[in-house]
């Protein structure tokens, strides 16, 4: 007979002490100024902390990618920094290891939509529980500013001086037509609603996806000549509306809509 394996005192004490935050203070950040991705970090730590999630039953994993930074370092809990399109793959083998886990990926728009597409539609369309917080800033910006699958048309990358000739993946839809149970849309300029979609993402049974637009004034900003930090968020301001609004707007194709898109139970 094996013997029972019981926890020390220190260890109890452990289990039973609050917390108020997850994130790790005085850590210097990897982003660039202006960046929105220190926006994102935000919004997922009080999202947590709100919940009163336990970070001993969190699990975070992102690939590579300016995005990938958000939760390691910064987030006292268990996280996986993997390869490059791969969270997805990881994600779901360990919340079919540890199904207890509430499985949290944090990656960006090529890191989970070019090489990792196939992860993240074969997830969405099996309704995997996880969190897929996607920071899409339409554009490679940590590997030297190459197009990725949302550039606009017209944009200027690295691999596309002359503007982008290819359509751009609508992500959100995507996901909605693999069968993901909840899909919403936000930007790093409206922080609060932000905030209550990631709660309502960590309490979901099923396959959670977040599009989070997350400006890159460092390769997209300034390749493209849209000014700082300042012009980037006014920019989010006039281009995204609640889907309400957006609805009732004459010329769509001049802006894009925000919100939840898919809430099932």
């Amino acid at each position: 007979m094996m013997e029972e394996i019981k926890p020390t005192d220190a260890e109890q004490d452990r289990e039973r002490e609050p917390f108020e935050h997850i994130r790790r203070e005085a850590l210097p950040t990897p982003f660039c100024p202006g960046c929105g991705h220190g926006i994102i970090l935000g919004a997922l730590d009080r999202a947590i902390s709100e919940l009163g999630l336990d970070p001993r039953k969190l699990l975070f994993v992102s690939g590579i990618g300016c995005a990938a930074w958000i939760p390691s370092p910064h987030l006292a809990a268990d996280t996986l920094h993997v390869t490059h399109g791969r969270p997805i793959a990881f994600a779901t083998g360990a919340k079919l290891v540890k199904p207890e886990l509430k499985v949290v990926v944090v990656s960006g728009d090529g890191d989970l939509a070019a090489i990792g597409g196939n992860h993240l539609i074969h997830a969405a369309r099996r309704d995997i529980e996880m969190v897929v917080i996607c920071a899409n800033n339409a554009i490679y910006g940590m590997t030297g500013g190459q197009v990725s699958p949302t550039t606009p048309p017209g944009a200027r990358t690295s691999t596309t001086p002359r503007g982008c000739r290819e359509r751009p993946f609508d992500l959100c839809k995507l996901v909605a037509a693999a069968g993901a149970s909840y899909v919403a849309r936000y930007t790093v300029l409206h922080v609060r609603q932000l905030q209550r979609s990631i709660m309502r993402a960590l309490e979901h049974p099923g396959f959670a996806f977040i599009e989070v637009i997350s400006p890159c004034p460092t390769e997209y900003g300034r390749r493209n000549r849209l000014g700082g930090p300042e012009a980037l968020m006014e920019h989010l301001r006039e281009r995204y509306l609640p889907v309400g609004l957006y609805r009732d707007r004459e010329f769509k194709e001049e802006s894009t809509p925000i919100g939840e898109f898919v809430v099932s139970a």
